[in-house]
């Protein structure tokens, strides 16, 4: 992966960390237009969620190391913060600010800027991930592709945990649309079901798209 940033040459004197230049748009991929999202939601079969039998996070080998030799989680840190200093052996950032749109904070402190999973990992796994290989789990569970991992405050990622849009929805009614347009466009990308509850509370959430 690409970590879209330049690295500044500091004086010796200031070696212990490493200043990198964000991009201009700190944010995971974005979704498909409106009109394609909800042609995706309407392509989404709707079926009983599985059960949790044999679940576990660490069958998505949560957080992977990418090419970059950085963790999946030090990669999101990078490309959604802003001013981010870098430790001096780099990828683990020292500082900087995270925007959590679930509930329209700032984070300042790298410890609580955690990342979440746009659909969450059980709701996948009950969605079809249960039937998916080793290899296919780790991908999805470390997907940078897709709108599929975000900044998220502590609080909002705790009231989040494994809901899915019918039983959650965020803070920040602002961000209703894309969140309802980053979550159908990654379960359609990876062909997981749907349930009628969700579907109809994604579609609700749609209609706030200007």
């Amino acid at each position: 992966m690409t970590r879209f940033r330049a690295l500044l040459v500091l004086p010796a004197a200031a070696l212990t960390v490493a200043t990198l230049a964000t991009t201009a748009v700190a944010a995971p991929p974005p979704p498909p237009p409106l009109a394609t999202v909800r042609q995706e939601l309407a392509a989404l079969t709707v079926a009983a969620p599985h059960d949790m039998t044999g679940y576990s996070r660490a069958a998505f080998s949560i957080w992977a190391t990418q090419p970059d030799h950085c963790t999946t989680r030090q990669d999101v840190l990078a490309r959604d913060g802003q001013n981010v200093v870098e430790q001096a052996n780099g990828c683990q950032p020292a500082s900087g600010s995270w925007y959590s749109a679930y509930d329209d904070t700032t984070v300042t402190v790298v410890a609580q800027a955690t990342i979440d999973h746009m659909v969450p990992l059980a709701n996948a796994w009950r969605s079809g991930a249960d039937q998916w290989t080793d290899a296919q789990r780790k991908a999805f569970g470390n997907d940078l592709n897709n709108p599929q991992l975000l900044i998220a405050s502590s609080s909002s990622n705790s009231s989040k945990g494994d809901s899915g849009p019918d039983q959650w929805k965020p803070k920040n009614t602002a961000f209703w649309c894309t969140y309802a347009k980053d979550y159908t466009h990654v379960k359609y990308a990876w062909a997981l079901t749907t349930t009628t509850a969700e579907k109809n509370a994604l579609s609700t959430m749609l209609d706030t798209c200007a």
